[in-house]
Formats: C-alpha cells, structure tokens, sequence
C-alpha cells in the first residue's frame, strides 16, 4: 500500500491539512480449526496487508465516510450513529456506538479507509475494519482505553450493531498480534501465550479457492450444536462442560459413550484439533517447521473426514499443494465450505507453487484461484 498515494486521494476527497494515519491487519488462523467454542485453543496470526484509515478531527458534527474499496460514501451528523446502516460504514459507526456506551461522545471527522484484503476470502476484513476504527478514535477521544478492551469493544460492535455472531479470534489476532509471532488463545478465557515463528526459508502462501462459503454458516450451528450433543452424553459419566476439557487419551476412554458415529467423529476432530494445537506450540519453540507441517496436514485431513466442513474446493486445493516437493504441510483455514488454504513453503518454490497449484485447481474445479504470499506482522496501530 502506497501510503503517499493514499494521502492524496484523501486530500482530494477532503482537502489538504494534517491527518493522521492508521493501520489494522488481516489474519489467519494456522491450526486450531472449530475448537473455539468447544473450549479449546486457537492458533492465528495477525497479516502484513490489512486495512488503512486516514482520519482528521473536524470542529463540526458531521463524520463523513469514504472507502477505496466501495463506492458508497456517506455524511451522517453524530447524533445518527444509533440509526446504522446497511453499507460496509456499520463496522466503524458499529464501533462508534460502543465508545458512545461508554460515554464517549462521537466527534466530527473525514475517515478514508483503504483495505489490501480480499473481500469475502476469510481473513478478516470486517475485523480488521472495526480495530482500525477502534484504535483511531480511542487516540482522538483520548479514551485510554487498553488493546484488549478495545478487541473486546470490536465484536461487541460486530454482534450487536452488525448483527453477526462472531468470536473474538479475528478481534484478537488483528488487536494483539506480534510480528514474526503466533497467538496461542483460548478464546473462552483469553488466556493466551505469544510463540515465535522463525520461518527459517520458508514462506505462508494464503490460497483463495474462490469459492463462496455459503454453507459456513448453517453447517456452523449443525456442528456445534452435535459437539453440544456429545458434551451432554459424556457428562454422564464425566463432568464436562466443554470437549476441549478432554485430551486423546481422556477422550479414548468415553468414546464409548457416543453411540452415534457422526457425533463421535465430530468430538473427535475437536479433541485431536485442539491437542494439535499443543504440539504445534511445541513443535515452533523448538524450531521444527517440519512437525509444525505435518500437523497441519493432520489438521486439514481431520477436518475432511471426521469434521466434514472442507468440500470439494478446499481438498483439491490442499491436495495439489502436498504434490510440490518444497511443501511441508497445507489445510484449509476458516470455517470451511470455500475460503482459503494455508501452505507453509520453500522460498524458492513459491513460484513454482503459485503457478503449478493455480493451474491444477483451475483445471479440476474450473474456478480462478488467488494467491498471497504472507507476511506476519504487528497488531493494529497509529503509523504516523
């Protein structure tokens, strides 16, 4: 992101003068798939792209609204924040409205947002759009408020004003993380621990399937309502109140419990994901990028066949990654049912990798894939 062109189309839309500029990422979750609301531990990291905000004070009422990524621009006064919208300007007024629960009052301002995410990919654009906002105008209210409140402000503002029942792990991650770090985080708690990530030749190459995830979200409530089932029959025997509350050896030992074959695989992914989790932990503090490759492949595989959410596109693409030599592992990422897929490979074959996985995919399936060669940065912060 050119951040000089930036400024300029700004000063264009607005005039020239001081403003200030802000910065939010994107991210990905690398292990630790449909374990968040079972108790378990996610594994994401905060993107070196996300989304810029340009913003200047104004001495008036009115908040005007531009976006580079949609035509819709708007002026609403700041008594007009409650009234939402239906355009991308819902996350930041969403945004807005819990600062204003807060009893901070709403100021006049020019905000230009400007986001390298692809939209609908899975990594957190809305997110990335309400930290920006979160961490700008904590500055200009001079609200103080810390990182972690303002995540939790964030997905207040996505599910209450927004309308959408997210987690907290896209929040999290893009508010909390560390470059060259991933974020170990139970998002029931908040528990979390930063772990180093020393790539060590070796780059995350994001693969956009481009296909539409229009399952996510029924088959969402499906599982976790069968993991829900399978907490109720082993709490018969043993008091749980979360799957995650149980390890492999543990989780051997009850599975008679679950009759049903559908349920016992569903609990199953969710056990072994989350023991994944741990060693993949372990695996990046000791260096060994290798192991850390095969328990994302385990990861993946887990959640085709015993937690079915992949489909079609997502296993054709992870299965054309695994055929390069330079590839130590790759699964999908997200919810599933479209999206991306996450490869951990050799500098050097990137290219190669991009170009020969790109080709294949498109062959099988007939969709034009999409490829980012990530980098892990920082959390969402003022740039200048």
């Amino acid at each position: 992101m050119n951040i000089e062109t930036l400024k300029k189309q700004f000063f264009n839309l607005y005039g020239e003068g001081d403003c200030k500029i802000y910065f939010a990422p994107g991210r990905v979750n690398l292990i630790g798939e449909h374990v968040d609301y079972n108790g378990g531990y996610v594994f994401p990291c905060a993107l070196s792209f996300g989304t810029y905000l340009i913003l200047r004070e104004r001495e008036d009422d009115s908040i005007f609204f531009s976006s580079e990524n949609f035509e819709y621009k708007t002026r609403i006064s700041t008594s007009e924040i409650k009234k939402g919208n239906k355009e991308w300007v819902k996350y930041p007024m969403g945004v807005l409205d819990q600062f204003q629960k807060r009893g901070f009052k709403a100021k006049g301002m020019e905000l230009l947002f400007s986001g390298n995410i692809p939209n609908g990919a899975g990594l957190s654009s809305s997110a990335s759009v309400e930290l920006v906002m979160s961490v700008a105008f904590n500055e200009l209210a001079e609200a103080n408020l810390d990182q972690i409140e303002l995540v939790k402000m964030s997905q207040k503002a996505e599910n209450d004003f927004v309308g959408v029942n997210c987690g907290i792990m896209d929040q999290f991650a893009i508010g909390m993380g560390v470059k060259n770090h991933v974020l170990a985080l139970n998002c029931d708690t908040l528990a979390y621990d930063i772990v180093p990530l020393k790539m060590d030749g070796y780059k995350l190459v994001i693969g956009n399937t481009n296909k539409q995830r229009g399952l996510a979200d029924s088959k969402y409530n499906e599982r976790r309502a069968e993991c829900e089932l399978a907490v109720e029959l082993i709490d018969r025997e043993q008091k749980i109140d979360f799957l995650c509350e149980l390890n492999n050896e543990t989780f051997e030992n009850l599975k008679h419990l679950l009759k049903n074959d559908v349920i016992l695989r569903r609990a199953k992914h969710v056990v072994s994901e989350n023991q994944r989790v741990f060693e993949a932990i372990d695996a990046l503090k000791k260096g060994e990028l290798e192991e850390f490759g095969l328990l994302m492949n385990a990861s993946h595989d887990s959640l085709r066949d015993d937690y079915e959410v992949t489909g079609v596109e997502l296993d054709t693409m992870v299965e054309e990654a695994r055929k390069i030599d330079d590839v130590l592992g790759s699964r999908m990422t997200g919810a599933g049912f479209g999206g991306c897929t996450v490869s951990l490979v050799k500098d050097e074959a990137v290219a190669t990798f991009i170009k020969t996985v790109g080709e294949n995919y498109k062959n099988r399936v007939g969709l034009e894939p999409d490829f980012y060669v990530a980098e892990i940065g920082d959390g969402a912060k003022r740039l200048e």
